[in-house]
């Protein structure tokens, strides 16, 4: 066979495998806006996404389980999930798809295959749809309200339906906020549409009516004159710390629960899927996510403590610059954050290391921390140094990460990272909270000192866990196959 020849087979083949992706880009579509089921591939998303950006993941996907996942194998497994009467559900097209590979005998074909493995998707589950009113809208608020209207669907789980801020609204200040919502200079642009309701005090998102509301104390909003009732509020300005201060949320009118996306005191701090089970939301009004660079390291330890179990350690994460600090040298109530933010590394405290017992009562006293501060606006990296109680090895360590990133309860916290090549902006736009580095992982001789590297999108990835808490607070998390 001549090169010619060749050529024209790769691209005769090309053409098939984009026209698939063209093919299975509409049943995802189909599935999430018919019938409320979104398909993920090994955790990431696949609405909206181009036929390049599909393909890419495939790739990741294959490399991931060392078997070949091929966008014809996802079509046939897309087609025969929309062949069933299924609940609305999140369902991972990648696990199944390894799993019919592996199980392929025992099926006469992908429709037996998935009816086999779904069966409690048939089940009926009462979803209530959950009010949620954004109370704040800075980096955190803005990208929660990103993904909360990206993947609205038919509206069964969450409606965000108000945003509170503070100050005069009139035309100008609507047509910032949502200025600041359609453009991102980290995130790039909203795949939206974003338009200004002067007249009603309001944007109007993607179609959908989102008021803009003024106040400035929580208890002395009226929610119901808005049509909202027993909603969640998500605060966002890191004003109200303790139970005493959201609980002034919980005065208004309209208002079921709430949820801050800071490390709270007196309140239940959780890392969804680590320890979120441990509170019920039916007893429970008051919760916090945490901190992101809490985020980040607790999936990991969760992994290590169970499978090696953790004596010590040291947490040092090198964090993206925040808004706390100066953008030119300037007084601050901290000497070193008063420094120019993209000209300086800034050592500063964390006390996610100390968070973490509050997840993980069994390293209580066992972890110390510390922070620096390096002039990137997002992406972050956590170094954990660790003293174990068993001994292990650097293909043992990444075995049992990939199985957590695979299969479990963790498997939206942690993502397995192969590439040899990784940096700060290649994480930036990750949904998962933890990105484990397996290509640098270090083992000590002893075979119990060991160095992790943890990368981290400080806000995409942590504003995915706020809104995973949200849907556990709210109950309305359908049925979901990872």
């Amino acid at each position: 066979m001549g090169f010619n020849d060749t050529y024209e087979k790769e691209l005769a083949f090309q053409a098939d495998r984009r026209r698939a992706t063209v093919e299975f880009i509409k049943t995802v579509s189909d599935l999430w806006y018919d019938n409320s089921i979104e398909l993920v591939l090994f955790r990431n998303q696949l609405i909206d996404r181009k036929v390049s950006e599909i393909l890419n993941l495939h790739e990741y996907a294959g490399e991931f389980v060392q078997k070949p996942i091929s966008i014809f194998d996802s079509v046939e497994i897309a087609q025969a999930i929309k062949k069933l009467n299924l609940q609305p559900a999140k369902l991972d097209i990648g696990k199944l798809t390894y799993e019919y590979h592996l199980e392929d005998k025992k099926y006469d074909n992908a429709t037996a295959f998935v009816a086999a493995k779904l069966k409690e998707a048939k089940t009926p589950r009462h979803i209530e749809p959950k009010d949620v009113i954004l109370y704040g809208f800075g980096r955190i608020g803005r990208l929660v309200a990103r993904e909360l209207m990206t993947r609205t669907g038919k509206g069964n789980q969450l409606r965000l339906r108000a945003i509170v801020t503070r100050g005069d609204i009139n035309e100008t200040v609507l047509e910032k906020r949502a200025s600041l919502l359609r453009n991102d200079s980290v995130h790039g642009d909203f795949p939206g549409m974003v338009s200004v309701d002067a007249n009603n005090s309001a944007l109007i998102i993607n179609g959908t009516t989102v008021n803009v509301i003024s106040a400035n104390a929580p208890e002395d909003i009226d929610y119901t004159t808005y049509g909202i009732n027993n909603a969640l509020v998500i605060d966002n300005t890191g004003a109200f710390r303790d139970e005493k201060g959201l609980g002034r949320h919980l005065k208004a009118k309209g208002v079921d629960k709430v949820l801050l996306t800071a490390p709270g005191k007196g309140v239940p701090n959780i890392v969804h899927g680590v320890n979120h089970l441990e509170h019920n939301p039916d007893k429970v009004k008051i919760f916090s996510a945490a901190s992101c660079t809490t985020n980040a390291i607790t999936p990991v330890l969760k992994a290590i403590e169970d499978s090696f179990g953790v004596k010590s350690g040291h947490l040092e994460t090198i964090h993206a610059y925040t808004n706390d600090q100066n953008l030119v040298d300037n007084f601050h109530k901290k000497y070193r954050r008063g420094r120019a933010a993209g000209l300086n590394m800034v050592i500063t405290e964390t006390g996610a290391g100390q968070a973490v017992s509050k997840a993980l009562p069994s390293l209580d006293g066992k972890l110390t921390s510390n922070a620096i501060r390096v002039p990137v606006p997002n992406g972050s990296l956590a170094i954990l140094n660790l003293e174990l109680d068993k001994k292990t090895s650097v293909d043992s360590m990444n075995t049992i990460m990939k199985k957590y990133a695979l299969e479990g309860d963790l498997v939206e916290q942690i993502k397995y990272e192969m590439s040899d090549e990784l940096v700060s902006s290649d994480i930036v736009g990750s949904s998962a909270p933890s990105i484990y580095d397996s290509k640098a992982t270090i083992v000590r001789s002893d075979g119990k000192s060991v160095i992790l590297y943890i990368w981290y999108d400080n806000e995409y990835g942590y504003s995915h866990q706020v809104i995973r808490l949200a849907k556990y607070i709210s109950k309305v998390r359908r049925y979901a196959y990872y």
